[in-house]
């Protein structure tokens, strides 16, 4: 008697780690990254995470981003002297 041989139905599990709720200590400045009109969603990433934060938009950190410079500033406020 043999036995069958199963296939699964769906594609292999990715554990992703949950987004971290952002802190109020933030404040203000980081509500920049958050809700601008040129938003898309990155398919890449689960829907849980579609929140409206530019760093889960399609175009973060490329040159399709409309605001680039800005993001690229910001990193430059905390690069050390």
């Amino acid at each position: 008697m043999r036995g069958t041989f199963r296939v699964p139905a769906h594609g292999p599990v990715v554990s992703r780690p949950f987004p971290t709720p952002s802190s109020s200590e933030e404040g203000e400045d980081e509500d920049r990254f958050i809700d601008r009109p040129c938003y898309e969603f990155n398919d890449e990433l689960t829907t849980s995470w579609n929140d409206r934060h530019c760093s889960h938009c399609r175009h973060y950190l490329t040159a399709r981003c409309p605001h680039i410079d800005e993001f690229l500033d910001d990193v430059e406020d905390l690069s050390p002297e």
